[in-house]
Order: structure tokens, then C-alpha cells, then sequence
């Protein structure tokens, strides 16, 4: 039976990643959108010429790899090219995604998404589970981790829906606010109830 697609998302620093390697852990297969990112901008691939050209030659590594961290740079101080971008990359990461989906043999997969609800990914999708957290929670945990400052944070929060709208899009939700065991916890018996599920919903009894 072709498995039903869960969506997995979250805000910078919500612990979306670590809830997706659990349910990887739990033999699930899930396919990562910023991974499929990644992949479409590979040297050798059209997208990676073309941000090439747009953005300059500067954009690129000496080995001519993408420079994500200047592009990064580029593309949150400036909104109408991150929308440039976001037209040009959309489509191919949405294909790579389904194309890796299209693959997966778990009872249900899963797409993990930071821009699920943004990108329109979330069409792909018979139900969304949301990680959520405070936005004070989101800063610290990211400033602590990566080492960026403060502003660069809220400018990549800023770019991502707010946490009402994956709210308001959520089937189910994990606060993560606690430890690591116990979001696996709630990783586990999402997992058991998904089991149950066809199509990503409860099945109906007749009584």
C-alpha cells in the first residue's frame, strides 16, 4: 500500500530535527526539504548556473560549489531577491521531493519542512504535525547552537510563517519546551497513532 505523507514542521530552533530523526529511528522514511535544496543547487545542476548568474560569479566557492552562507546573507536583507529565488528553486525541490516520496516503503513518510506551509509544500501532504515553541525559546536555542546573532535569528523567523499560521495549519502538535527524552515520548505516540491511520485520517466504524 502506497504510505501517506506526513508534513513535518517548525520555526528555526523548534526541534523539528530531532523529532525527525526519531521517527527515522522509528523506520519511517522521511525525505528532508532542505536537503532537497541542496540538492537542485549541486554543481552541475541548471539552478546552480543560473543563481550564478543573477547573483554574480562572488556567490560561488572556489571549487564552484554554492556559497550558502553569502546567499543567505544576500537574500535576507533583501526580500525581492529571496522571492527571486524562491521562484526559481520551488518547483525543483518540490519535484526532488516528490520524486524521493514517491520512493519511500514506511506505512506513512515523511516530508520535514521548515517552509511547509510557505512554499505550498504542505499540498503534498495528508497531515501536518507542527513542533512548536515559544519565540523567545526559538532565539536562545538558535543563537546557543549556531552561534548567530540575535538579528540574523528574527530576520530568518521573519521569512518564515509565523507561529499562528503553522498553528492554524497544524493536525497535530508537539510543544517542545521540555528534554529530548520527552520529546521522543511524544514522537513515539504520535508514531503509534499514525499507525493506525489510512490516508493520514482516522478510519470510520460503522456502528
Amino acid at each position: 500500500m502506497k504510505p501517506w505523507i506526513l508534513g513535518l514542521t517548525g520555526g528555526i530552533g523548534s526541534g523539528k530535527s530531532a523529532a525527525a530523526a526519531h521517527f527515522i529511528q522509528l523506520g519511517i522514511d522521511l525525505v528532508n526539504a532542505d536537503q532537497a535544496a541542496r540538492w537542485v543547487v549541486e554543481p552541475g545542476r541548471p539552478a546552480l548556473a543560473q543563481i550564478a548568474d543573477h547573483f554574480g560569479a562572488d556567490i560561488l566557492q572556489a571549487d564552484g560549489s554554492l556559497d550558502r552562507a553569502a546567499l543567505r546573507a544576500r537574500i535576507f536583507q533583501d526580500a525581492g531577491e529571496r522571492r527571486w529565488l524562491e521562484r526559481l528553486l520551488h518547483p525543483l525541490i518540490r519535484q526532488e521531493i516528490i520524486e524521493v516520496l514517491a520512493r519511500a516503503t514506511s506505512p506513512y513518510a515523511i516530508l520535514e519542512s521548515p517552509l511547509l506551509i510557505e512554499s505550498g509544500q504542505s499540498q503534498l501532504c495528508q497531515r501536518v504535525l507542527v513542533i512548536d515553541v515559544p519565540e523567545a525559546v526559538q532565539i536562545s536555542r538558535t543563537v546557543s547552537r549556531d552561534g548567530n546573532d540575535e538579528a540574523q535569528v528574527r530576520a530568518i523567523m521573519a521569512a518564515q510563517a509565523s507561529r499562528e499560521e503553522r498553528l492554524a495549519k497544524a493536525d497535530d502538535v508537539i510543544v517542545n519546551d521540555r528534554d529530548l527524552a520527552w520529546l521522543q515520548q511524544e514522537v513515539e505516540r504520535l508514531h503509534r497513532f499514525y499507525l493506525t491511520l489510512r490516508g493520514g485520517q482516522p478510519q470510520c466504524t460503522n456502528l
